[in-house]
């Protein structure tokens, strides 16, 4: 019996994905496209970078001097705290889960992730949450106790505004979001993979993003949990962690730092992914030792839950515990070098194109490992002791999260922007960029480094003439100007480059997986059929030894003959995701008609996307032919 989809076809009333796709603002509110999605998802990061970047600079401005007023003591806790917390949720993670949107689909062979409204949906509760944190300003203050939100600073009795509230709801609804894109990429990577495309042909940005994945998985639920808890604390009068009344603070920081930790490496392991992208490509031969990058990312994944502790040394758990945690600490560092030297050993072989990507990733190799050697010294908990709460720490954990994560994510940029846009990035305006980002993140971020060994504790308001800070806290914020002057040009070049840039083929660079093998910018669908993959680097497979074109698989053939089936666009994921954020703010704000209204309209939204059923979209014959002849 034929299926409805079928039925559809065969009657001529089935919509095409290309010719009837609905265009404009709404199309993107309502896309499940993958490639979309991803764009959004970076376009919504770079917003809220900026915003993270303002706070920093009015903290450098408040700190250039002593006994300064450029802010008052009570906004500089909310700048701090709105700073970390964007950084680490609003920022580096959506800008590295945009790339994998944009890739890994596409990387294994597929036309889109396995559950594409789910994904749709993943990308509006970021934004919804995000956006839901940041109006915290405007209802009696942001935020104000840290990123991590210890109690019992956050609790009611010291933080009694609605900031933390905030920060609870907001973050619960930007971390659901978080949650299912792990759950749909881990099944898309299972599930969806090209034939051919077994386990050790996965590209290393997939492998980077499956581990990832797995991560997100296992560690934003403590999170949850964490959050929920403290909403109750707050909002219902509970008291779990309350000591009066039988709570235990160190249950919110377990919880967290259960999180925490792991959360360092969602954001660094698709930063290795990339790097191991770019490095070959640009090196022009393969990647020195896969299989060992592989088991390095999966070592790399599987210790970070086990150090978790090495932030909490100071809390009195006996020299036991925190000698294991401080050598599962330094342990993490064996598979994290084995990528450095495979990555160098991978270029030193290579005829290497020193193009603005391998500035970037040239820049992360230096800063990445400055990071790492101060990061085996807060792993020995002797020191830790003397460096817990510097501005050591501080100059530590930027040059792993920006030094690290940040570059790589411009290396990713400058590689992949001809790909999905069909134009290259300026080459000169992208070396201005990163010589005036690498130098100006030094002059900022080093001199913290001495400011720690000389005692200055993090998130103080201001600092006294006599204690001798006042010099490198000054070159530390004139580097915030050569850094901002980076960032401007590299806005200019997204920008103008958009437009205006030289057009790329569909392979600038040679590569060696399957997105270069498809048109660039990529079409809705992304391959004109499923292709057959028959080794590691599949497109540089063909392109070596075979005639130079991906076969198709003739096994991966759905739908009616001659046809690609994609999904439908819905509004939705959007409706669903400003549903929450109504309840959310009906909690926070202790209004009952705004909560029910919000759920009721959960119920409505969950309930039309159960029983709706989608009868997708079909791409014509004639209408492929026409894009591959673009192509």
């Amino acid at each position: 019996m034929a299926t409805h989809s079928e039925r559809v076809w065969h009657g001529g009333h089935a919509p095409s994905a290309v010719a009837e796709e609905p265009r404009g603002l709404w199309s993107w509110l309502t896309t499940v496209d993958h490639k979309r999605i991803g764009q959004m998802y970076m376009g919504a990061g770079l917003f809220f970078f900026l915003l993270a970047g303002i706070e920093a600079f009015l903290i450098r401005l408040q700190l250039a001097r002593p006994d300064n007023h450029v802010v008052s003591a009570a906004l500089f806790n909310q700048l701090f705290t709105m700073h970390g917390v964007t950084m680490v949720f609003l920022a580096g993670m959506p800008l590295l889960i945009g790339f994998i949107n944009l890739v890994v689909p596409i990387q294994i062979g597929a036309r889109d992730v396995a559950f594409p409204r789910l994904n749709a949906l993943s990308l509006w509760l970021f934004i919804g949450g995000g956006l839901m944190l940041y109006t915290s300003w405007f209802f009696g203050g942001a935020p104000d106790a840290g990123w991590f939100n210890y109690v019992p600073i956050s609790g009611i009795q010291y933080s009694p505004g609605p900031g933390v509230d905030f920060y609870d709801i907001g973050l619960q609804i930007s971390g659901i979001g978080t949650l299912m894109t792990g759950i749909n990429f881990l099944t898309t990577i299972i599930n969806l993979r090209a034939p051919g495309m077994s386990w050790l042909r996965l590209p290393m940005f997939v492998w980077a993003t499956f581990v990832t994945s797995l991560l997100i998985v296992f560690a934003f639920p403590p999170l949850t949990v964490d959050l929920f808890l403290q909403t109750f604390d707050r909002l219902f009068g509970a008291h779990f962690f309350s000591v009066a009344a039988g709570g235990s603070p160190l249950l919110w920081a377990n919880l967290f730092w259960v999180f925490g930790h792991p959360e360092v490496y969602i954001l660094i392991m698709p930063a290795f992914g990339i790097i191991s992208e770019v490095v070959p490509v640009m090196s022009r031969r393969p990647l020195f030792g896969y299989t060992t990058m592989v088991l390095s990312v999966m070592a790399i994944g599987f210790l970070s839950f086990m150090v978790w502790v090495h932030h909490m040394f100071d809390l009195g758990y006996g020299p036991w515990v925190n000698s294991i945690f401080a050598l599962s600490s330094m342990l993490i560092a064996v598979p994290t070098g084995v990528k450095i030297f495979n990555w160098l050993t991978t270029m030193w072989g290579g005829q290497v194109r020193m193009n603005t990507a391998m500035h970037w990733v040239m820049g992360f190799l230096i800063t990445f490992v400055i990071g790492g050697m101060s990061g085996v010294m807060l792993a020995l908990a002797p020191a830790d002791l003397q460096f817990n709460n510097s501005y050591f720490v501080v100059a530590h954990f930027h040059y792993v999260l920006i030094g690290g994560t940040l570059f790589a994510i411009f290396a990713g940029m400058y590689y992949w922007f001809p790909k999905y846009t069909g134009r290259f990035l300026n080459e000169t305006l992208g070396k201005w960029q990163f010589w005036l980002v690498f130098i100006g993140f030094n002059v900022t971020f080093f001199p913290m480094h001495f400011l720690g060994l000389m005692g200055m504790p993090r998130r103080i308001y201001t600092y006294a003439p006599h204690l001798g800070l006042t010099f490198w806290n000054s070159v530390s914020t004139d580097g915030v100007f050569i850094l901002s002057a980076g960032m401007v040009i590299g806005a200019i070049n997204v920008l103008w480059s958009y437009g205006h840039g030289q057009l790329a083929s569909a392979d600038p660079w040679d590569g060696r997986t399957l997105e270069w093998a498809i048109p660039s910018p990529p079409p809705a669908y992304n391959f004109a059929y499923i292709p057959q993959v028959r080794g590691l680097d599949a497109w540089w497979v063909e392109k070596r030894y075979g005639n130079g074109r991906m076969l198709p698989a003739p096994e991966a053939h759905h739908g009616p003959p001659g046809t690609i089936h994609m999904p439908t666009s819905t509004p939705m994921p959007l409706f669903l995701a400003l549903s929450i954020v109504i309840a959310g703010y009906g909690l926070i704000l202790h209004s009952l008609i705004l909560a029910i209204i919000g759920f009721a309209f959960v119920a409505i939204g969950i309930h039309r996307s159960m029983f709706t059923v989608d009868p997708g979209m079909y791409v014509r014959p004639h209408e492929v032919e026409e894009v591959r002849a673009d192509g």
